[in-house]
């Protein structure tokens, strides 16, 4: 299955979680809070300008992002849960 995002919207797989503290103690997997870092599978193809010219995304596929908690919309794609967002979700990129 492809799925290609619409105008300013992407795909993101979320990073897995860490499973220990910083302090070494194991957190379960009921307990783990989900990550807001995740990479960009697909990205669509920019919002149009009001003269009809493409404004281009500047995120693209494989970059390490950062997004706020209650970002995007959950979907399953491939049995695979992955997040559709915004561009203007992201509040960074990881170097």
């Amino acid at each position: 299955m492809t799925f290609r995002p619409l105008h300013d919207r992407l795909l993101v797989r979320r990073v897995a979680a860490e499973a220990k503290s910083a302090g070494g103690i194991m957190i379960p997997d009921t307990a783990q809070e989900k990550p807001q870092e995740g990479e960009i599978v697909a990205v669509g193809t920019g919002l149009r300008a009001e003269d009809g010219s493409r404004i281009p995304l500047d995120v693209s596929a494989g970059d390490r992002i950062l997004f706020g908690k209650w970002s995007g919309s959950e979907v399953r794609l491939g049995g695979e849960d992955l997040l559709v967002m915004k561009e203007s979700d992201v509040l960074g990129i990881v170097g």
